[in-house]
Protein backbone atom coordinates (compact mmCIF):
# COMPACT_ATOMS: atom_id res chain seq x y z
CA UNK A 1 0.00 0.00 0.00
CA UNK A 2 1.54 3.64 -0.84
CA UNK A 3 -0.53 6.12 0.89
CA UNK A 4 0.20 10.29 0.29
CA UNK A 5 -0.30 12.44 3.51
CA UNK A 6 -1.01 15.87 2.57
CA UNK A 7 0.16 18.27 5.68
CA UNK A 8 2.31 15.65 6.65
CA UNK A 9 4.93 17.68 8.30
CA UNK A 10 2.46 19.72 10.82
CA UNK A 11 0.98 18.41 13.99
CA UNK A 12 -1.31 15.46 13.60
CA UNK A 13 0.42 14.58 10.35
CA UNK A 14 3.45 14.16 11.61
CA UNK A 15 2.53 12.03 14.17
CA UNK A 16 0.61 10.40 11.74
CA UNK A 17 3.63 9.70 9.26
CA UNK A 18 5.35 8.34 12.50
CA UNK A 19 2.82 5.81 13.70
CA UNK A 20 2.26 4.60 9.93
CA UNK A 21 5.53 3.65 10.00
CA UNK A 22 6.06 2.46 13.50
CA UNK A 23 3.40 0.05 13.00
CA UNK A 24 2.86 -0.78 9.41
CA UNK A 25 6.33 -1.37 7.83
CA UNK A 26 4.47 -2.66 4.45
CA UNK A 27 2.77 0.70 3.91
CA UNK A 28 5.03 3.50 1.64
CA UNK A 29 4.75 6.79 2.39
CA UNK A 30 4.55 10.14 0.37
CA UNK A 31 4.70 13.67 2.27
CA UNK A 32 3.26 16.24 0.76
CA UNK A 33 3.68 19.69 2.67
CA UNK A 34 4.03 23.11 1.91
CA UNK A 35 6.43 23.76 5.23
CA UNK A 36 4.08 27.14 5.81
CA UNK A 37 4.71 28.77 9.80
CA UNK A 38 2.66 25.39 11.00
CA UNK A 39 4.76 22.39 9.37
CA UNK A 40 8.54 21.91 9.61
CA UNK A 41 10.74 18.66 8.85
CA UNK A 42 11.84 18.89 12.19
CA UNK A 43 8.80 17.07 13.18
CA UNK A 44 9.64 14.24 11.19
CA UNK A 45 13.15 14.03 12.68
CA UNK A 46 14.54 10.06 13.12
CA UNK A 47 12.76 9.15 9.74
CA UNK A 48 15.32 10.34 7.52
CA UNK A 49 15.00 7.45 4.57
CA UNK A 50 11.95 5.99 5.54
CA UNK A 51 9.24 8.43 3.60
CA UNK A 52 9.19 10.20 0.56
CA UNK A 53 9.37 13.93 1.09
CA UNK A 54 7.41 16.85 -1.80
CA UNK A 55 7.37 20.13 -0.38
CA UNK A 56 4.62 21.49 -2.33
CA UNK A 57 0.87 23.23 -2.21
CA UNK A 58 -2.10 21.24 -2.20
CA UNK A 59 -3.24 24.20 -4.88
CA UNK A 60 -0.98 23.07 -7.28
CA UNK A 61 -3.11 21.41 -9.74
CA UNK A 62 -0.56 19.48 -11.49
CA UNK A 63 1.54 18.22 -8.79
CA UNK A 64 -1.38 16.91 -6.50
CA UNK A 65 -2.24 14.95 -9.86
CA UNK A 66 1.11 13.99 -10.38
CA UNK A 67 1.70 12.61 -6.89
CA UNK A 68 -1.88 10.71 -6.51
CA UNK A 69 -1.49 9.19 -9.57
CA UNK A 70 1.41 7.30 -7.63
CA UNK A 71 -0.47 6.27 -4.93
CA UNK A 72 -3.24 4.21 -3.28
CA UNK A 73 -4.99 6.12 -0.57
CA UNK A 74 -4.52 9.97 0.22
CA UNK A 75 -4.85 10.88 3.88
CA UNK A 76 -5.48 14.66 3.67
CA UNK A 77 -4.61 16.54 6.98
CA UNK A 78 -3.26 19.36 5.40
CA UNK A 79 -5.61 22.59 6.37
CA UNK A 80 -5.68 26.06 7.89
CA UNK A 81 -6.78 25.30 11.32
CA UNK A 82 -6.26 28.42 13.85
CA UNK A 83 -9.19 30.31 14.67
CA UNK A 84 -7.86 33.51 15.75
CA UNK A 85 -5.68 33.41 12.49
CA UNK A 86 -8.94 32.95 10.39
CA UNK A 87 -10.92 35.81 12.07
CA UNK A 88 -7.41 38.01 11.29
CA UNK A 89 -7.21 36.34 7.61
CA UNK A 90 -9.61 34.62 6.14
CA UNK A 91 -8.64 34.18 2.89
CA UNK A 92 -6.09 31.53 3.24
CA UNK A 93 -8.08 28.97 5.39
CA UNK A 94 -10.47 29.49 1.98
CA UNK A 95 -7.65 28.62 -0.61
CA UNK A 96 -6.16 25.99 1.34
CA UNK A 97 -9.25 24.03 3.09
CA UNK A 98 -11.97 24.42 -0.05
CA UNK A 99 -10.15 24.87 -3.27
CA UNK A 100 -7.09 22.52 -2.15
CA UNK A 101 -9.34 20.18 -0.99
CA UNK A 102 -10.58 20.40 -4.27
CA UNK A 103 -7.86 19.85 -6.45
CA UNK A 104 -7.09 16.89 -4.16
CA UNK A 105 -10.48 15.23 -4.51
CA UNK A 106 -10.78 16.34 -8.45
CA UNK A 107 -7.08 13.88 -8.73
CA UNK A 108 -8.67 11.09 -6.75
CA UNK A 109 -11.98 10.65 -9.41
CA UNK A 110 -9.42 11.12 -12.13
CA UNK A 111 -7.02 8.14 -10.71
CA UNK A 112 -9.23 6.27 -9.08
CA UNK A 113 -7.38 7.04 -5.44
CA UNK A 114 -9.13 6.36 -2.42
CA UNK A 115 -9.49 9.54 0.31
CA UNK A 116 -9.77 10.23 3.45
CA UNK A 117 -10.60 13.70 4.70
CA UNK A 118 -9.75 14.51 8.33
CA UNK A 119 -12.37 17.05 9.18
CA UNK A 120 -13.08 18.54 13.04
CA UNK A 121 -16.26 18.65 15.18
CA UNK A 122 -15.96 22.61 14.86
CA UNK A 123 -17.78 22.39 11.56
CA UNK A 124 -20.90 21.38 14.02
CA UNK A 125 -20.58 24.50 16.22
CA UNK A 126 -21.00 24.26 19.74
CA UNK A 127 -23.19 22.88 22.63
CA UNK A 128 -24.65 24.21 25.92
CA UNK A 129 -22.27 24.67 28.42
CA UNK A 130 -24.51 22.65 31.20
CA UNK A 131 -26.12 19.08 30.00
CA UNK A 132 -25.18 16.03 28.64
CA UNK A 133 -25.56 16.38 24.33
CA UNK A 134 -22.57 15.54 22.29
CA UNK A 135 -22.37 16.02 18.44
CA UNK A 136 -22.91 12.46 16.33
CA UNK A 137 -22.51 11.81 12.47
CA UNK A 138 -26.20 13.72 11.89
CA UNK A 139 -25.58 16.52 13.63
CA UNK A 140 -26.48 19.72 11.60
CA UNK A 141 -23.26 21.79 10.64
CA UNK A 142 -23.45 25.17 12.20
CA UNK A 143 -20.15 27.01 11.63
CA UNK A 144 -18.89 29.71 13.47
CA UNK A 145 -15.68 31.35 12.66
CA UNK A 146 -14.12 31.48 8.88
CA UNK A 147 -11.77 28.27 9.79
CA UNK A 148 -15.01 25.67 10.78
CA UNK A 149 -16.63 27.38 7.82
CA UNK A 150 -14.22 26.38 5.79
CA UNK A 151 -13.79 23.14 6.88
CA UNK A 152 -18.01 22.41 6.30
CA UNK A 153 -17.43 23.58 3.13
CA UNK A 154 -14.48 20.74 2.14
CA UNK A 155 -16.53 18.28 3.95
CA UNK A 156 -19.46 18.88 1.98
CA UNK A 157 -17.45 18.70 -1.00
CA UNK A 158 -16.25 15.33 -0.53
CA UNK A 159 -19.88 14.35 0.42
CA UNK A 160 -20.79 15.64 -2.94
CA UNK A 161 -17.92 14.29 -5.03
CA UNK A 162 -18.87 10.41 -3.54
CA UNK A 163 -22.19 10.62 -4.87
CA UNK A 164 -21.85 13.01 -7.66
CA UNK A 165 -18.43 11.76 -9.52
CA UNK A 166 -17.70 8.26 -7.59
CA UNK A 167 -15.04 9.30 -5.39
CA UNK A 168 -14.22 6.69 -2.95
CA UNK A 169 -14.11 8.87 0.35
CA UNK A 170 -13.99 8.48 3.85
CA UNK A 171 -14.54 11.16 6.50
CA UNK A 172 -13.38 11.74 10.08
CA UNK A 173 -14.51 14.39 12.66
CA UNK A 174 -12.34 14.52 15.73
CA UNK A 175 -12.25 16.66 18.60
CA UNK A 176 -9.43 18.14 20.12
CA UNK A 177 -5.93 16.95 19.85
CA UNK A 178 -3.08 16.97 22.28
CA UNK A 179 0.62 15.36 22.40
CA UNK A 180 4.03 15.93 20.87
CA UNK A 181 4.62 17.99 17.69
CA UNK A 182 1.83 20.37 18.40
CA UNK A 183 2.57 24.26 16.62
CA UNK A 184 2.68 26.57 19.77
CA UNK A 185 0.41 28.65 18.58
CA UNK A 186 -2.36 25.72 20.26
CA UNK A 187 -3.78 26.10 23.59
CA UNK A 188 -2.09 23.51 25.19
CA UNK A 189 1.32 24.04 23.88
CA UNK A 190 1.41 27.93 24.31
CA UNK A 191 0.68 27.67 27.90
CA UNK A 192 3.32 25.22 28.30
CA UNK A 193 5.78 27.62 26.98
CA UNK A 194 4.43 30.64 29.16
CA UNK A 195 4.36 28.58 32.30
CA UNK A 196 7.74 27.39 31.90
CA UNK A 197 9.31 31.07 31.13
CA UNK A 198 7.67 32.50 34.39
CA UNK A 199 4.58 34.30 32.62
CA UNK A 200 1.25 33.76 33.84
CA UNK A 201 -0.80 31.64 31.26
CA UNK A 202 -3.59 33.66 29.56
CA UNK A 203 -7.26 32.87 29.28
CA UNK A 204 -10.34 34.31 26.95
CA UNK A 205 -13.42 35.25 28.89
CA UNK A 206 -13.39 33.37 32.09
CA UNK A 207 -11.80 29.96 30.68
CA UNK A 208 -15.22 28.26 30.58
CA UNK A 209 -15.39 27.16 27.40
CA UNK A 210 -15.32 23.17 27.12
CA UNK A 211 -13.18 21.15 24.60
CA UNK A 212 -13.40 17.25 24.49
CA UNK A 213 -9.77 16.01 24.27
CA UNK A 214 -7.70 12.96 22.50
CA UNK A 215 -4.54 12.13 22.59
CA UNK A 216 -2.64 12.24 18.77
CA UNK A 217 -1.93 8.80 18.92
CA UNK A 218 -5.72 7.86 19.53
CA UNK A 219 -6.94 10.19 16.86
CA UNK A 220 -4.34 8.93 14.35
CA UNK A 221 -5.22 4.45 15.79
CA UNK A 222 -9.38 6.01 14.51
CA UNK A 223 -7.82 7.05 11.53
CA UNK A 224 -5.75 3.76 10.40
CA UNK A 225 -9.10 1.90 11.74
CA UNK A 226 -11.21 3.78 9.12
CA UNK A 227 -8.52 3.55 6.03
CA UNK A 228 -8.70 -0.59 6.84
CA UNK A 229 -12.50 -0.75 7.68
CA UNK A 230 -14.58 2.10 6.63
CA UNK A 231 -17.36 2.33 4.67
CA UNK A 232 -16.94 4.38 1.42
CA UNK A 233 -19.06 7.97 1.77
CA UNK A 234 -19.31 7.51 5.53
CA UNK A 235 -18.71 9.95 7.92
CA UNK A 236 -16.93 8.50 11.64
CA UNK A 237 -16.18 10.93 14.58
CA UNK A 238 -13.40 9.99 16.65
CA UNK A 239 -13.13 11.34 20.44
CA UNK A 240 -12.12 10.20 23.81
CA UNK A 241 -15.14 11.96 26.29
CA UNK A 242 -12.25 13.93 27.60
CA UNK A 243 -14.66 17.17 28.18
CA UNK A 244 -12.27 19.97 30.24
CA UNK A 245 -13.05 23.50 30.36
CA UNK A 246 -9.95 25.93 29.45
CA UNK A 247 -9.64 26.92 32.82
CA UNK A 248 -9.18 23.06 33.96
CA UNK A 249 -6.62 22.60 31.47
CA UNK A 250 -4.74 25.45 32.48
CA UNK A 251 -5.12 24.24 36.30
CA UNK A 252 -3.52 20.96 35.16
CA UNK A 253 -0.72 22.25 33.54
CA UNK A 254 -0.18 24.33 36.26
CA UNK A 255 0.25 21.80 38.85
CA UNK A 256 1.89 19.47 36.93
CA UNK A 257 4.56 22.48 36.59
CA UNK A 258 4.87 23.58 40.16
CA UNK A 259 2.65 26.62 40.42
CA UNK A 260 -0.45 27.66 41.66
CA UNK A 261 -3.56 26.95 40.49
CA UNK A 262 -4.58 31.22 40.47
CA UNK A 263 -1.26 31.58 38.33
CA UNK A 264 -3.46 33.13 35.18
CA UNK A 265 -4.34 35.87 33.58
CA UNK A 266 -7.68 36.47 31.99
CA UNK A 267 -8.28 38.13 28.88
CA UNK A 268 -11.11 39.66 26.45
CA UNK A 269 -12.79 37.07 25.11
CA UNK A 270 -12.60 36.74 21.38
CA UNK A 271 -15.70 36.73 18.44
CA UNK A 272 -17.66 33.57 18.01
CA UNK A 273 -15.88 31.59 20.80
CA UNK A 274 -17.80 28.32 21.05
CA UNK A 275 -18.82 27.06 24.21
CA UNK A 276 -18.34 23.54 24.15
CA UNK A 277 -17.69 21.00 22.45
CA UNK A 278 -18.46 16.93 22.47
CA UNK A 279 -17.63 14.03 20.24
CA UNK A 280 -20.43 10.64 20.40
CA UNK A 281 -17.50 8.08 19.18
CA UNK A 282 -20.04 5.56 19.95
CA UNK A 283 -20.95 4.64 16.66
CA UNK A 284 -17.58 4.61 15.14
CA UNK A 285 -16.67 2.14 18.21
CA UNK A 286 -19.23 -0.23 17.37
CA UNK A 287 -18.56 -0.84 14.10
CA UNK A 288 -15.11 -0.48 13.45
CA UNK A 289 -13.79 -1.90 17.01
CA UNK A 290 -11.47 0.82 17.46
CA UNK A 291 -11.81 3.13 21.36
CA UNK A 292 -8.83 5.14 22.69
CA UNK A 293 -6.88 3.33 24.75
CA UNK A 294 -4.43 6.00 26.06
CA UNK A 295 -6.01 6.42 29.48
CA UNK A 296 -5.80 8.98 32.40
CA UNK A 297 -5.99 12.61 30.51
CA UNK A 298 -4.29 14.09 33.12
CA UNK A 299 -1.28 11.12 33.16
CA UNK A 300 -0.79 11.72 29.42
CA UNK A 301 -0.50 15.70 29.90
CA UNK A 302 1.82 15.28 32.31
CA UNK A 303 4.04 13.05 28.95
CA UNK A 304 3.07 15.96 26.96
CA UNK A 305 4.60 18.78 28.93
CA UNK A 306 7.92 16.66 29.50
CA UNK A 307 7.79 16.40 25.45
CA UNK A 308 7.77 20.36 25.33
CA UNK A 309 9.80 21.28 28.41
CA UNK A 310 12.47 19.04 26.91
CA UNK A 311 12.31 20.27 23.36
CA UNK A 312 12.10 24.29 24.89
CA UNK A 313 14.91 22.95 26.77
CA UNK A 314 13.78 24.82 30.12
CA UNK A 315 13.43 23.73 33.46
CA UNK A 316 10.44 22.86 34.87
CA UNK A 317 10.29 25.26 37.65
Amino acid sequence: MRILVTGGAGFIGSNFVRRTLETRPDVSVVVLDALTYAGSLSNLSGLLGKYEFVEGNILNSALVDSLVSRVDQVVHFAAESHNDNSLKSPKPFIDTNILGTYELIQACVKHDVKFHHISTDEVFGDLPLSGSEKFTAETPYNPSSPYSSSKAASDLLVRAWVRSFGLKATISNCSNNFGPYQHEEKLIPRMIGLIASGKKPELYGNGANVRDWIHVDDHNDGVWAILERGVVGRTYLLGADNQRSNLEVVQVLLRIMGKPEDFISFIEDRPGHDLRYAIDASATEAELGWKPVRGNFEERLAETVEWYLGRLNLPKD
